[in-house]
């Protein structure tokens, strides 16, 4: 290979941005397609998945790809807008190349895949995958293993073309680990469904919880269902509240009790109270584990609890005061405090001293339609649940009342968009 052409590996490439000629971004990398060629011949690389703002994913054929530089993607700026669909000829480079476990042809040992490398043929626009990064060592444990690594020629390994049952995905979490949870999301909806239950399980439960609530219904049932129980109801611990019940409120019966029965018991009573209520009411639109204080707490007390980065911005904007218990169902409900009048008091006042008593609450049989009323009228982006008996039972949320108030399927249309914008011809 000549010296001005650079040799890229692939783990590089995911998330980088694709630009057109006026440096105007039009989307970023999520993956590589590749075609595998008969005998040991590297195989030709076809294109780029780029995801466009809208989420939508299109083909970019690399005979439009200009350049790889300094961490971006240019283009010619003609771009087909046509949904990338996966031919059964086409190989996912991130998504089902790495971490799979392959043979080196000179000595058969059995090594797992961390990264490939592309280069662009001499005085050709065509690129292939030239080189395989590979760690010697068992199934699943390469990263904790001191097994040798090293990069070989494609030639030099063989067993890419065969069907693999239980393939890892520690490098491909590797490479989107930096992605939101809703990106991710997206990324396990364009996986096969095998690499999709794969990747699921390589999760750690509080990610896949994250991922889970931004999936389609379909898919959440898909993963859920082959999880092993156990690992299937601490997953579901580990999500709102008020998105296991809908998660849950999907599964037959028997499934869901089973579910239940394995959950520690708080979780699951929370669970079980929502999954009560209708699902288009206040009660089925809340979540049980907003902020709540008691009145002798103070401004300190409240702004450390806002600052926990695993709340929602829409939870961490208002705290609630009750008297104990402060766990819901709580004690008898004070008021409410917003966060801009906790920034505007001294960390020594008592919360108490400075409730908003004027908020009307919503009951847990609000309809959808007067929740959507309450929020529009008042400019809220949380409200306090109160039961008959004045006790908190939970807050709803601006985004539970946008989940419920959009399509059934708009998180599967979101992923599928067809609305996008034109592109440079």
């Amino acid at each position: 290979m000549p010296s001005g052409t650079p040799r890229i590996f692939v783990s590089h490439l995911s998330d980088t941005a694709v630009f057109d000629p006026n440096g105007d971004q039009v989307g970023r990398v999520r993956d590589l397609v590749a075609m595998l060629r008969v005998g040991n011949r590297p195989p030709i690389l076809l294109g780029l998945v780029v995801e466009l703002s809208t989420r939508r994913r299109i083909f970019l054929p690399m005979t439009r790809v200009t350049g790889i530089q300094a961490g971006q993607v240019i283009t010619t700026g003609v771009l087909n807008v046509r949904r990338f669909e996966q031919r059964p000829t086409e190989r996912l480079v991130i998504g089902e190349l790495l971490d799979r476990r392959v043979r080196l042809v000179d000595s058969g040992e059995e090594v797992t895949v961390l990264d490939v490398s592309v280069q662009q043929l001499p005085a050709r626009r065509d690129w292939e995958i030239d080189r395989v990064y590979v760690r010697k060592g068992k199934a699943g444990t390469f990263r904790r293993a001191k097994g040798e690594a090293l990069t070989v020629e494609w030639s030099a390994v063989t067993g890419f073309t065969l069907e693999e049952q239980g393939q890892g995905a520690e490098s491909l979490l590797a490479t989107f680990e930096q992605l939101r949870a809703a990106d991710l999301a997206n990324v396990l909806h364009h996986l096969s469904p095998k690499r999709r239950i794969e990747v699921a399980a390589a999760l750690d439960d509080d990610r896949l919880a994250d991922v889970l609530e931004e999936l389609p219904e379909d898919d959440q049932i898909e993963i859920l269902g082959k999880l092993q129980e156990e690992r299937a109801a601490d997953v579901l611990e580990a999500m709102d509240p008020d998105d296991a019940a809908d998660l849950l409120s999907e599964l037959p019966e028997d499934e869901q009790e089973k579910l239940l029965e394995l959950m520690q018991p708080q979780d699951a009573a929370d669970v079980r109270r929502l999954m009560a209520y209708e699902e288009r009411t206040a009660g089925g639109l809340m979540t049980t584990e907003p902020i709540v204080l008691p009145p002798d707490a103070t401004v300190a007390d409240a702004l450390a609890r806002v600052r926990n980065p695993d709340l929602s911005p829409a939870l961490a904007a208002q705290v609630y005061v009750c008297r104990p218990p402060d766990q819901t169902p709580t004690g008898k409900y004070l008021g409410t405090i917003h966060f801009q009048r906790l920034l505007r008091d001294p960390p020594f006042t008592l919360v108490g001293a400075m409730l908003d008593k004027d908020l009307q609450t919503l009951s847990p049989d609000t309809s959808l339609p007067e929740v959507t009323s309450f929020f529009a009228t008042y400019d809220m982006v949380a409200a306090p649940v109160v039961d008959d008996s004045g006790s908190l039972l939970g807050a709803v949320t601006v985004d539970d009342v946008l989940d419920h108030l959009l399509p059934d399927d708009w998180r599967e249309n979101e992923f599928h968009s067809a609305e996008v914008n034109p592109v440079h011809e």
